[in-house]
């Protein structure tokens, strides 16, 4: 299969901070990966080099088959995580004006323009200026300008940052009508439940280095927290029998539900079945493990409880900001 981007152990420095890391980046044609990590892991940093905004201090980059981003510009859709729109200009004329510089024209430029509008929920604002939209129709305008000449490479960063819930939802089926297109996405975002949402495939970088580069369900297969998420049939049942089963490692309280941690080498099917008869369930079922669980894991490995625990109150903290921002 053909690589759409590639980088090869690429560091880049500001100062003495080293932003980016030796690091290794693989995405293949048509692919749909999320590129995560907290704030400050070198995502935008990345993604800069890049589309050539940025240069690295060493390694080597490759987008679809040229070693610059700038020769083939024309192919790549971009929303650069610092949201930017000409102002003064109207809204339909701008489009048309970002359509142009990716050699687009001719009589249907426009309908394709309202076409889109109307697609993101902004039917009717094609005179309106750009200093008169919110901050989400802004987006909204911005991200079709990402699109609108279908790119072969659609590169999103942080593209949900201050929407509501219905606008992430309009936006992440277009995401996804665009990889069935046969779009290759490369979708960054420090909230990792979004990329749990969307993507097939998931880059995990911290403090500039890449700490996993695995497919979702490789992922979940490797990191089985060998979880149990139980729902007493009673709500006011005495559960505390479930603790002395012999496959149980720890029972804690996770309101509504109970999280049964089972032992090494516990068949969960089996398991299952003895909890339910110690204690009928209303539900009760295997957990997947969340990104964000499966990065903790992997960047605190050996280190203290409290330091995992700090850790994962920050991206928590983290994702409430970036909803409501």
């Amino acid at each position: 299969m053909k690589t759409a981007v590639r980088m090869s152990r690429v560091t880049k420095t500001f100062g003495k901070m080293r932003a980016v890391d030796a690091l290794d980046l693989e995405v293949p044609q048509g692919g749909l990966y999320g590129f995560i990590g907290p704030n400050g892991a070198g995502k935008t940093t990345s993604i800069r080099m890049i589309m050539s905004i940025l240069f690295p201090d060493s390694g080597e980059i490759a987008v679809l088959g040229h070693p610059s981003a700038l020769d083939a510009k024309d192919r790549i859709g971009y929303l650069p995580e610092e949201r930017g729109l000409y102002r003064k200009m109207k809204v339909q004329p701008f489009l048309r004006y970002v359509a142009r510089l990716k050699g687009m024209d001719g009589p249907d430029l426009d309908r394709r323009i309202s076409g889109w509008l109307e697609r993101v929920g902004l039917d009717g604002v094609e005179r309106k200026r750009c200093d008169e939209l919110s901050k989400g129709m802004s987006q909204k305008v911005q991200f079709v300008s990402a699109m609108i000449h279908e790119p072969d490479l659609l590169i999103l960063d942080e593209p949900f940052s201050g929407l509501d819930p219905v606008s992430m939802r309009m936006l992440r089926d277009l995401i996804l009508d665009e990889h069935r297109r046969g779009a290759t996405i490369l979708f960054s975002t420090h909230v990792m439940p979004q990329a749990e949402e969307i993507c097939e495939h998931v880059i995990m970088v911290h403090k500039g280095r890449k700490v996993l580069d695995e497919s979702l369900a490789a992922i979940r297969n490797r990191f089985d927290p060998r979880a149990i998420r139980f729902e007493p049939l009673d709500p006011g049942a005495d559960t505390r029998a479930l603790a002395a089963l012999p496959e149980v490692e720890s029972v804690q309280d996770r309101e509504p539900a109970l999280e049964i941690m089972l032992r090494d080498g516990t068949d969960p099917a089996a398991a299952m079945r003895r909890i339910m008869d110690v204690a009928p369930a209303s539900r009760i079922e295997l957990s997947r493990p969340r990104l964000e669980d499966v990065f903790v894991q992997l960047v605190t490995d050996g280190a203290s409880d409290d330091d995992a625990e700090h850790l994962r109150a920050e991206l928590q903290d983290a994702e409430t900001t970036g909803a409501t921002a």
